[in-house]
């Protein structure tokens, strides 16, 4: 059977749109067919039905109410799928034929903006990237709020890849060349291979303030939303560029390992220290705070002015409620102004973006009040926006949410409309008094005046009073089951008079409510940057309240790699335990005393202690004050951790592999300037390998790099190494012995912990007492044969020197130059002498 000319037109449609879900508009419908339709059906759980033809040739399709539709769409971009959105284009009463259809916006993961899944608290970044000699550049946009970026990435493609997952991009635009270099992994986040020949025919990029080896990126991602959203993009904001030397870099397994955004038990925020900060009472501000969390700061200059903000609004308790309790006040201006440049900003929209900017006075004035040089500044960035909110004085204190059915612009704004709106109400009102009237003259008291599209007014009568009516005055119009409608001439003339007046009146105020949303687009990079005013002063005003709260302090920073920290705290541990104790520890490393070792049993707080001095790092360095009693710091370039360890399945790696890949990232990538957290290196191989990886490490970090380092272990030999690494110093988390039971102190010391204490948390853990007993036993038998043997890995003899073949291999040992090996290199080296020795 020949397609019918409907399906000739989708037909072509979806040729253009063959890797998407096209919803066809049909009437108050959007229509899928064929596979659209089958796959649609199930993963929306929609019935199937059928159209055209017999047996076979029937079409499968399936529908969705347009009212309804974003739920769908919403639930179908979660799975990762694209949704291709085509209108009729065409008024269905002016048009002879099909009405023209085309798709006006392809929608994707990384360019949904709105739904159930949008966090309105978080970015969704749509991103591209393309290869360069010694790395990637990545540009990034989230279209809902127009903020755009451009980086370098340094690296391999799992670098690119660990980028992506920190900034939690939802797609990825690349090449076709690059596409063959990802990872399976990496390649599940493209949905679009965008050729750069495609990217420079279109104008489409803006001025790009970074380097030019980042414009292809830039190019290829504005050539990408142009394609797809078909809609001004009025709001897309200059490329900023982030200069890696101006921040903090913190990869995406050492932010994971701190907790800085998402737990990692279960992905959750809370316990994390974005949970912890995250007191903003704007969605802007949330935002805001979880892009500083990425990318701390390191400059000196911009974290102290900061600083100053923070300070000024701590010594300013009745400002700080006031701005805080104003800024409650304040919608989400940035994606506010997305939807006007889209198109899509509802009445609703334009009114909360006047009620927005009617607070700006009142927050200046309110910054004016604390006499402070840094808040005075501060408030001279707020834009009032004059002109904006003198154009939405034009629309009505309490929009409905469409925009379409009348009561967007007040009364008094126009005068033709308000002579159409007193017809109409008059209009109204005499058909009120109508109803009245007839009930008089028939006796009915039930008779009633109602409306419908199709009929009109007419006058409703039950048949139980139809021997009332005045049948010689009334016109029947339409008969029901239990009621007869009838109409006069009177009332027909009133009804096309109010009709009229309605139609006119609904045309014209969406004429003026357009009018006004467009004009407002002319002011949207005004508004962008007061945007980005206030969510800053939202963040500053929540780090006053947690310093407060929390009783942090401004930290001091050096120009030395110094870091002395007295009595600091684990911000988020302190928060968890509520009332409890938290026991403070200091830290503090100097230039020639900058590593740690750090020994002392399970659960005495090694690891705790390790990333409260990297969280108070952090804090500083994002302009935030610290838990401590003081705080001395370096401006630190990098924080590298190796915390805990997993299996990577997917790409079938095991604990240990996944630890040394960390490892040689970090001192790979690591400098004088970085910050490098290692705990218990070697767990996952034998005892001697993994001893001799930690002291290779540890005397590479101490000889090579020279980076502050906290390197906590099991392994008590190491602590020999104090001897002979000047920088390094022995501390170990106290614990002690009551009653044959451990008790934590959580107290950090000079000096190497004496014993592990494995079995007596083996035994808090309610182990069986035959297995506690039986262990017990074997340790006094371990210790008293250690004793009789060499302590430190240097010392231990695993051969007979009388072995020829056994001389050859500890003569390669002596030989071997462990400052110029990596961690990987010596695990090899290992590796080929226990084959010869194996093989021998």
């Amino acid at each position: 059977m020949a397609p019918t000319p409907m399906m000739q037109q989708y037909f072509q449609v979806k040729s253009e749109y063959v890797d998407a879900f096209l919803f066809f508009r049909l009437g108050d419908f959007y229509e899928l067919f064929y596979d659209d339709a089958i796959h649609a059906s199930q993963i929306l759980e929609i019935t199937l039905t059928s159209r055209g033809g017999t047996g076979d040739d029937r079409i499968p399709m399936c529908g969705v109410p347009h009212h309804a539709a974003k739920n769908y769409i919403d639930q179908l971009i979660l799975k990762g799928h694209k949704v291709a959105i085509c209108e009729q284009v065409e008024d269905p009463k002016l048009t002879k034929g099909v009405v023209k259809r085309e798709v006006v916006r392809l929608i994707t993961p990384g360019t949904h903006t709105e739904g159930k899944s949008v966090d309105s608290k978080s970015n969704v970044f749509l991103a591209a990237a393309d290869e360069l000699s010694n790395g990637f550049a990545l540009s990034y946009i989230d279209i809902s709020t127009g903020e755009s970026t451009a980086t370098y990435i340094v690296g391999t493609e799992k670098a690119l890849l660990q980028e992506l997952r920190s900034l939690s991009i939802r797609e990825l635009v690349v090449s076709e060349q690059l596409f063959v270099l990802l990872t399976e992994e990496e390649q599940d986040l493209v949905l679009s291979i965008e050729t750069m020949e495609e990217a420079l025919k279109a104008n489409t990029l803006l001025t790009v303030n970074c380097p030019e080896d980042l414009h292809t990126s830039c190019h290829r991602l504005m050539t990408y939303i142009a394609r797809t959203q078909k809609q001004s993009l009025d709001h897309i904001q200059v490329f900023s560029y982030k200069e890696n030397n101006q921040l903090l870099s913190i990869d995406f397994h050492s932010k994971r390992n701190l907790e800085l955004l998402q737990s990692i038990r279960g992905n959750e925020t809370k316990g994390t220290l974005l949970w912890l900060l995250d007191e903003t009472v704007t969605a802007m501000g949330s935002r805001k705070l979880k892009q500083w969390l990425h990318q701390p700061l390191a400059n000196k200059q911009m974290i102290e002015e900061r600083q100053e903000l923070v300070a000024a609004l701590i010594d300013h308790y009745f400002v700080r409620v006031e701005l805080q309790g104003l800024l409650k006040e304040v919608y989400d201006l940035e994606r506010l102004s997305g939807r006007i440049a889209f198109g899509s900003a509802s009445g609703r929209d334009l009114a909360q973006l006047r009620s927005s900017l009617e607070k700006v006075p009142m927050l200046v004035e309110e910054l004016a009040k604390s006499d402070n040089p840094a808040l005075l500044e501060f408030s001279g960035k707020l834009d009032r926006c004059t002109e904006v909110c003198e154009l939405l004085q034009a629309i009505s204190e309490n929009p409905p949410l469409s925009s379409k059915e009348g009561g967007v612009i007040r009364d008094g704004f126009h005068e033709r409309l308000d002579e159409f709106r007193d017809a109409s109400r008059n209009g109204k009102d005499w058909i009120a008094q109508l109803e009245q009237k007839e009930r008089k003259l028939t006796g009915i008291k039930s008779l009633k005046i109602g409306y419908n599209r199709i009929f009109g007014y007419y006058i409703e009568i039950s048949k139980a009073n139809m021997h009332l009516a005045d049948l010689e005055r009334y016109d029947r119009k339409q008969t029901l089951a239990n009621a007869e409608r009838y109409t006069t001439p009177e009332l027909k003339e009133k009804e096309a008079l109010i009709l009229t007046a309605e139609e006119e009146s609904l045309t014209l105020e969406y004429e003026l409510f357009v009018t006004i949303r467009d004009e407002v687009k002319q002011y949207i990079s005004r508004i962008q940057r007061l945007a980005s005013s206030l969510s800053g002063l939202d963040v500053f005003l929540s780090f006053a309240n947690i310093a407060e709260k929390y009783r942090f302090v401004k930290p001091v920073f050096n120009d030395s790699t110094e870091i002395s920290i007295i009595e600091g705290r684990h911000p988020v541990v302190e928060k968890m335990l509520n009332k409890q104790h938290y026991v403070p520890n200091n830290c503090v490393l100097a230039e020639d005393a900058n590593m740690l070792l750090i020994t002392g049993p399970n659960m005495s707080g090694k690891s705790t202690y390790m990333r409260q001095v990297a969280l108070t790092i952090v804090l500083a360095q994002i302009g935030s004050y610290v838990p401590a009693e003081s705080a001395n710091l370096p401006i630190v370039d990098q924080i590298f951790t190796r915390i805990g360890a997993a299996d990577d399945l997917v790409s079938g790696q095991s604990t240990f592999m996944v630890e040394m890949l960390e490892s040689q990232y970090a001192i790979t990538h690591a400098t004088k300037n970085s910050l490098l957290l290692f705990d218990e290196i070697g767990r996952g191989t034998s005892t001697y390998d993994g001893m001799a990886l930690a002291q290779s490490m540890i005397e590479y970090i101490h000889r090579e790099i020279g980076a502050n380092t906290l390197f906590s272990t099991h392994y008590h030999e190491l602590t020999a190494l104090e001897k002979s690494l000047e920088k390094l110093h022995n501390v170990h988390v106290a614990a002690m012995e009551q009653s044959g039971k451990v008790v934590f102190l959580h107290k950090v010391k000079k000096g190497p912990a004496d014993k592990s204490y494995g079995i007596h948390v083996a035994e808090l853990a309610n182990l069986p007492e035959p297995i506690l007993k039986r262990a017990r036993e074997l340790l006094k038998t371990f210790e008293k044969d250690k004793k009789q043997q060499p302590a430190t890995i240097e010392q231990l003899s695993f051969f007979d020197e009388t072995d020829t073949k056994k001389d050859e291999i500890l003569q390669t040992i002596k030989d071997v130059q462990v400052s110029a090996m990596t961690p990987l290199q010596a695990l090899q080296m290992i590796n080929d002498l226990q084959e010869k020795l194996t093989n021998q």
